[in-house]
């Protein structure tokens, strides 16, 4: 006798390719969304604490407009994780661009 797990997947099987293609798109949206809030918080001249939460707030709207625009609010459906692909999912993995144009903005706007 098959379980509840067991026949949802044979109902809606999971595609691997499909669900890689959509952790890829996920990761290159958090990157470049990452480099582009660096600019940000450069330019404005955030300096430490302020500019980390900064970060987590965009990364947070960046996971709310996934979830709403790319997911249409059905994460389990794109993801085989949701929580960890699309939710957390590249957050502290696009801190390092977000650091590196943070620090490169904040040099020219205040030099």
């Amino acid at each position: 006798m098959a379980t509840a797990d067991e026949r949802e997947l044979q109902i809606n099987p999971i595609v691997a390719s499909s669900v890689q293609h959509n952790t890829q798109v996920t990761s290159n949206i958090r990157n470049l969304t990452a480099s582009l809030f660096g600019v940000a918080a450069g330019t404005l001249g955030l300096e430490s604490y302020p500019g980390f939460i900064f970060y987590l707030v965009a990364s947070s709207l960046v996971s709310v407009l996934l979830f709403a625009l790319k997911a249409e609010a059905q994460p389990a459906k794109y993801y085989y994780r949701p929580l960890g692909d699309m939710w957390l999912g590249d957050v502290f993995g696009g801190l390092s661009g977000f650091v590196l144009t943070w620090t490169l903005f904040y040099g020219l706007v205040r030099a």
